[in-house]
């Protein structure tokens, strides 16, 4: 197997860091050529040095100043912002790239590394969700493969190899039902930023685990899916699982189910992405159904968990509209975790944005973006 070289973007996240452990435990197969983050320079630091890529890149420009001086000494090419970006995701040497930085901010670098013919592992869905009609034909006309990171995704991706041609009944789609599972609105009502970080099952980062607890996560994820397996999103259900061993599955139309399961651990449908279509030893913890018992399954509550609604709404509107979903609760997520609003206002503000927009039906790059900066002057 040749070694295969990554550009990853978002290194310093949750992905990111468990994406750079792979890397550790396959250092024969696979080498980093660029790092890119957003503002922990520290960590960044510690990075360079240990996977010596030719290419880091901070968002900031007072980051990236602050990043060349501490690896002044070393081979490093340091560049920030945007530009940094897609510098990173069109490298001559990079094979892959494994997009994880968190928000829209991946569309554009998405788009370049794609035009630049390079396989994309993707564990960033506002890409697809806010600009899935450009990057899925683009993807098709370059001949690269989108391979989905996310677990649930991952789970679909598999569950589908070798099924070619035969038609899909359903996607099921698994949430843990995160850490606010079957309360009421009430309840919900006087929930902290401190209750909702705390998921019983994944270890990720804030703004995704604050998704999680609002099902806005799993909203995303169903017009992802969409996109990924070309599915309308009448076609895939959400299924809560709270032990988070059946990753997702699929229904086809001879009543068969096929699904992916395992511990939940998200460096295996990162190694899944990276090797594919090869499966590799990974160490840690394997699935004891025998310690498991009992795997249950509930339908999720839209009228409580709203921002599921609102994502089923987005999506059967299309266009620009899952945009405004999405950069509303960006908006939204970003003041909760301040403290400056309660959990349920964040339902209040992705619903007053999207009553507020006028619908584009076929956005360019360049309207998604306004899109997003509309939403901020809305709300």
């Amino acid at each position: 197997m040749e070694n295969k070289k990554i550009v990853l973007l978002g290194s310093t996240g949750s992905i990111g860091t468990q994406t750079l452990e792979v890397v550790e435990n396959y250092s024969e197969y696979l080498s980093v050529v660029a790092l890119c983050a957003g503002s922990n320079v520290a960590l960044m630091e510690k990075q360079i040095r240990k996977f010596k890529p030719l290419l880091a890149v901070m968002w900031s420009e007072e980051a990236a100043k602050d990043l060349k001086e501490k690896v002044s000494d070393l081979p490093v090419k340091i560049l920030s912002g945007m530009d940094g970006l897609i510098e990173a995701a069109t490298m001559a040497e990079a094979d892959i790239v494994l997009t994880a930085v968190v928000g829209m901010i991946g569309i554009r670098p998405t788009i370049a590394a794609i035009e630049a013919g390079k396989d994309i592992a993707l564990a960033n869905k506002e890409t697809l969700v806010c600009a899935g009609h450009i990057i899925m034909p683009l993807a098709a006309e370059k001949g690269v493969r989108i391979l989905p990171v996310d677990s649930e995704h991952s789970a679909i991706f598999q569950s589908l190899h070798g099924e070619k041609g035969n038609k899909i009944s359903k996607i099921l789609l698994t949430a843990s039902g995160g850490p606010f599972r079957n309360m009421t609105t009430e309840q919900l009502r006087t929930k902290t930023v401190e209750d909702a970080l705390k998921h019983p099952n994944w270890s990720m980062g804030r703004k995704i685990t604050i998704d999680s607890a609002s099902l806005v996560n799993k909203g995303l994820e169903v017009m992802e899916a969409g996109w990924l397996f070309d599915v309308p999103v009448s076609k895939i259900e959400v299924v809560v699982h709270p032990q988070s061993i059946l990753h997702s599955a699929v229904e086809f139309e001879d009543g068969a189910v096929i699904g992916q399961m395992g511990v939940p651990d998200m460096k295996l449908p990162i190694q899944y992405a990276l090797f594919y279509p090869n499966r590799l030893p990974m160490t840690g913890n394997k699935l004891d159904l025998f310690a498991v018992k009992d795997m249950t399954f509930e339908k999720p509550d839209p009228e409580v968990f709203r921002g599921l609604a609102l994502a089923l709404r987005a999506a059967a509107e299309g266009g620009s509209m899952p945009t405004v979903f999405n950069a509303a609760n960006e908006l939204a997520v970003s003041r909760f975790l301040d403290k400056k609003i309660g959990f349920l206002d964040i339902y209040e503000i992705i619903e007053k944005a999207m009553d507020a927009h006028t619908l584009i039906a076929n956005p360019t790059v360049e309207q998604i973006l306004e899109a997003e900066r509309e939403v901020s002057e809305v709300c």
